[in-house]
């Protein structure tokens, strides 16, 4: 248990912390840049944040489940299903603008353009309030 306990808090830790650093400091950089320049490192950066993300989310929480299964612990389930969260959350709400920005046909002095990079920096927010709330509670069960 306490191993299945350890992965879940290392992975929802990793996962929180990358989000945080997306927030607070990648993408505000990337804004600063300019539309043209946001838009042009948006699509390597993201990439390349799935690579690392998506698995830690799912390993997180599966192993936050499977910990939670063994312990019949019900903070240790709500931490998994938070840090798990960031999938579907990401796949229903926030993949249809990533594909916006993604798409080569939108220009960078396309009003909407900066909008949706505005927007998205919103919405990748939810995924570090969720992610490092799982995060808490997991060490909160490790630490008790």
């Amino acid at each position: 248990m306490i191993a299945l306990l350890i992965v879940a808090a290392v992975c929802a830790g990793i996962f929180a912390g990358a989000a945080i650093y997306i927030n607070a400091v990648e993408h505000p950089a990337r804004l600063s840049c300019g539309t043209e320049l946001a838009l042009r490192e948006f699509a390597p950066s993201y990439h390349r944040a799935t690579v690392m993300q998506a698995p830690l989310a799912v390993a997180g929480c599966v192993a936050g489940l499977a910990a939670a299964w063994q312990t019949a612990d019900g903070a240790i389930a709500l931490a998994a299903v938070l840090l798990g969260a960031v999938v579907p959350f990401t796949f229903i709400v926030i993949l249809p603008i990533n594909k916006q920005l993604l798409d080569p046909a939108l220009d960078a002095r396309d009003p909407r353009a900066p909008q949706l990079l505005a927007r998205w920096g919103r919405l990748h927010a939810v995924r570090s309030a969720l992610s490092s709330a799982a995060f808490v509670l997991f060490l909160i069960r490790l630490v008790g």
